[in-house]
């Protein structure tokens, strides 16, 4: 178009047009002929259908993420939310076992409720008038023991209590051994130790941190203490007044911190970077997220390390607006700033639900 030509080079670059290429690709026949007659019918409807807004960034970002895999890049995936309650394992662990996600930071909530859907997945219920509901009606649910996450009830007896004898065991014997663990390595054991047993209605296959378990890839829980679990390992190691059972104490020290797991990934990142650029795709916001992709600077700029190799790609999917300093809804360009990300990162950021842009991503990555 030969207004084009009148507009600055810089301009001009953030442009596409509708010459065969990107959002005005033309593809021949109907839309119901272009997906039948393709091996990938999914990721064929996304490249006809997704073309604009956050539907084109998802399709874009899923590209981009398939060609870096396909190159030998890495990625890490961060999950925020409650989206293991949502089912987000059914997508994250088969690409864990295809062997296209090397690391997850996951909320410690997000980790344990991966387990507690293979535990109890038939006693959960859902609620999809949520927003409807009365604070007499929400009290009502408490009192039933009903724990409501949005539109999904966590049961929270046939889960939590199902797992913390097992759990309390194994840090009254590692205190007795003076040993210490990550919580992610305290919770395999559950799997290792076959101590407990999927849900009758449960498929194993659909629980993330079973799949990230069988093949061994780094979980990173920052801030475990922000979680059920957590809430009750830190309960068993409080001696205060407000106790009224001190029959025993746990030694704090047994469970592994944040800042061990943020060590780690200084070696974990240095050594998987080494031939392999790593991207990143961020489900949702918070510490989940802030807290690997800050390597990158701290090796920089805390260690001064000289030969740091930057994230090679971010890719957010959330709906936090950017105000109030919010780092969930910071954008990718703020990240320049800070040095997590470099000019030359690619980065894209989608407005959007997680559980509707996920899914898209997953099927492209997975040539479905």
């Amino acid at each position: 178009m030969k207004k084009f030509t009148k507009l600055s080079p810089a301009l001009k670059k953030l442009i596409i047009s509708n010459d065969g290429a990107g959002a005005g690709k033309t593809i021949s026949g109907t839309l119901s002929s272009h997906v039948k007659k393709s091996k990938t019918p999914v990721s064929a409807f996304a490249e006809r259908t997704l073309n604009h807004c956050n539907g084109g960034a998802t399709y874009d970002a899923a590209v981009w993420l398939k060609n870096h895999l396909k190159n030998g890049g890495k990625l890490v995936v961060t999950i925020a939310g409650a989206l293991s309650s949502f089912q987000v394992g059914v997508m994250l662990a088969e690409l864990i076992r295809q062997d296209k996600v090397h690391l997850v930071s996951a909320t410690g909530a997000n980790h344990e409720e991966s387990y507690y859907r293979y535990v109890a997945h038939s006693h959960y219920a859902y609620i999809p008038r949520y927003t409807e509901l009365t604070p007499e009606q929400e009290a009502e649910l408490r009192d039933t023991g009903l724990r409501r996450i949005t539109d999904t009830f966590l049961p929270e007896d046939e889960s939590v209590r199902i797992m913390e004898p097992h759990l309390l065991k194994m840090w009254q014997e590692a205190e007795k051994k003076g040993q210490r663990y990550f919580p992610h390595e305290y919770f395999r054991r559950l799997f290792s130790e076959n101590l407990i047993s999927p849900d009758q209605h449960a498929n194993p296959e659909d629980c993330w941190a079973y799949a990230a378990y069988k093949k061994n890839i780094p979980i990173i829980i920052p801030g475990f203490e922000d979680s059920t679990m957590g809430n009750i390992f830190a309960s068993y190691t409080y001696g205060g007044k407000y106790r009224t059972d001190k029959k025993f104490v746990l030694d704090q020290r047994i469970m592994k911190s944040g800042l061990e797991y943020f060590t780690y990934l200084y070696d974990w990142y240095m050594e998987n970077s080494k031939n392999s650029p790593i991207a990143f795709l961020q489900l949702g916001g918070g510490i989940s997220a802030d807290f690997p992709i800050c390597i990158v600077p701290s090796l920089k700029h805390d260690l001064l390390y000289p030969k740091v190799r930057d994230w090679a790609g971010f890719i957010e999917i959330g709906s936090s607006p950017m105000s109030y300093g919010s780092y969930s809804g910071a954008g990718g360009k703020e990240k320049i700033t800070w040095d997590k990300l470099s000019i030359k990162s690619y980065y894209q950021i989608i407005q959007s639900d997680v559980t509707v842009a996920f899914p898209w991503i997953a099927a492209v990555l997975l040539g479905l």
